[in-house]
């Protein structure tokens, strides 16, 4: 018994074993604004209002077509409910993430943290 109970206690004090994906993570609140890359004859981007969105909390989104929740993984966001679920975003950086199209490579589509720099 005192040997399952030494077993069990280093077992216990080992470091957590990380999640397939990596670690469970949330996005930094504020509004991130989507859009398309422009081209040299006019905006750098092209704003997608309708892709934008809004983080509240630590897993909770808001567009303008509803409230949804996410899950972010190292660096793979997942939309998993609402107006967004099923979308899948390759994380950049704290404030950039890339669409990630159906045959799973990054996108044209981005979206970026709204900074006072880039209202």
């Amino acid at each position: 018994m005192k040997r399952l109970t030494i077993l069990a206690a280093a077992l216990c004090a080992g470091p957590a074993v990380a999640v397939p994906g990596g670690r469970i993570d949330s996005l930094p609140a504020g509004d991130y604004v989507c859009e398309l890359p422009g081209d040299a004859t006019g905006a750098a981007g092209i704003r997608q209002p309708e892709q934008s969105f809004s983080i509240h909390n630590a897993n909770s989104y808001r567009s303008a077509a509803g409230r949804g929740a996410y899950l972010l993984t190292g660096d793979h966001l997942t939309m998993t409910s609402g107006p967004k679920r099923g979308q899948h975003f390759h994380r950049i950086s704290d404030r950039f993430l890339r669409l990630i199209e159906p045959d799973g490579r990054d996108g044209q589509l981005r979206c970026v943290r709204q900074v006072v720099n880039n209202r």
